[in-house]
């Protein structure tokens, strides 16, 4: 339990910190002085001042922010050329958006290192034996794993689909493989019979096997950190889609009266944090490019408290040519900041309920990761 927190203040406070680190250096690029830079959050431990920059350790140990001097419309500022809202709007909106680009960067730099060194999944018309049950159909009859299953009767297989077809057809008949085997790197084929079940036990299909048409492609050393950018920018991009769509469905059943019962807060995060530790570290760092994506579309949203509600005040000034009220945007932030820790307490009281329904902590993971 305690290596599982650590690991857990450990994905957070990265999650936060290169988010800060965003705005950060854009607003160090185009003059703003950055009066904070905190490790973790108040209270205050110690800090060190460098230039105009105090560098703090705080007492909660996870995430961190930065502090913009004039960052706040109420703010008295002595210096206005240092000052973030006396910068033009396209400067003051690369300073906001440059925590979420962070977020992206960091997702894609995670796939990037796990399929470095995991290697990179690609499909094959190869439909691989890859666990075989107890006491199943296919173990009884003599697949192996490592088989490759060439036809179902006589129909040629060649996806995962079109084998899982045709044995659901054969539920309760005798039905004949036509496999590929291995045997010192000498390639045999061979006829199997065997009967599907009926009614398998629960997790386990009619024949008790599991299959894949991927295998794991292994680039030369020295393209893998190509090869790696490459597909972790586009599983960066899927899990982008991914996010928004749960976000619509998210938004669409509030509309409808329905609470969503697939949303998971600190608890959550925590439960599925402890279990990808229990695969491995690329499992972590694979869970920290998925949580990098949700926070930066979760930011990027036109909420107030969030960057995305910041930037709506930027783009607004644009279009009416003149800068809302401070005392107003003042008052629609710290609702927004209201709100969202509603929002917060309710989904991580949600998951509490979740966690004693379950009646352990295990019970609670298992519910989390389905």
């Amino acid at each position: 339990m305690l290596s599982s927190i650590l690991v857990f203040l450990l994905v957070l406070s990265i999650l936060v910190l290169v988010h800060e680190l965003g705005h950060f250096i854009v607003a160090k690029r185009f003059g703003v002085m950055v009066e904070e830079f905190g490790f973790g959050l108040p209270p205050r431990l110690f800090g060190k001042k460098i230039g105009d920059t105090l560098y703090s350790i705080n007492a909660l140990p996870f995430g961190g922010f930065v502090r913009l001097y004039g960052e706040s419309p109420e703010e008295k500022v002595t210096y206005p050329k240092k000052s973030f809202l006396k910068k033009s709007k396209r400067k003051r909106i690369a300073i906001t958006v440059a925590g979420v680009i962070m977020n992206f960067l960091l997702a894609i730099t995670a796939f990037a290192i796990t399929y470095s060194f995991n290697g990179i999944p690609k499909n094959t018309p190869d439909v691989k034996i890859v666990d075989i049950s107890t006491s199943s159909p296919a173990q009884v009859a003599g697949l192996i794993v490592g088989d490759i299953v060439r036809k179902v009767g006589k129909t040629v297989v060649s996806t995962n689909d079109e084998f899982i077809s045709l044995v659901d057809q054969s539920k309760g008949k005798k039905v004949t493989l036509e496999i590929e085997r291995t045997i010192n790197s000498e390639k045999t084929s061979k006829n199997i019979t065997l009967t599907p079940r009926e009614k398998p036990p629960e997790g386990e299909g009619p024949m008790g096997v599991v299959i894949t048409t991927t295998e794991i492609y292994y680039p030369p050393i020295i393209l893998r950190p190509f090869y790696g950018i490459y597909y972790g920018f586009k599983d960066a991009v899927f899990w982008g889609k991914n996010v928004i769509l749960g976000f619509y469905g998210i938004f669409a059943n509030l509309f409808k009266g329905q609470v969503p019962q697939d949303v998971a807060g600190p608890v959550g995060i925590f439960a599925l944090t402890s279990e990808a530790s229990k695969i491995g570290i690329f499992a972590v760092i694979n869970f920290i490019g998925i949580l990098s994506v949700n926070l930066a579309i979760l930011n990027v949203l036109p909420f107030p408290a969030l960057d995305g509600g910041r930037l709506f005040f930027i783009v607004l000034e644009g279009v009416i040519g003149k800068k809302v009220l401070p005392k107003v945007e003042a008052m629609v932030h710290t609702v927004g900041m209201i709100i969202l820790l509603a929002l917060l307490l309710a989904v991580t009281a949600h998951d509490i309920i979740r966690l004693i329904a379950a009646g352990s902590i295990s019970g609670f993971l298992q519910g989390v990761v389905k």
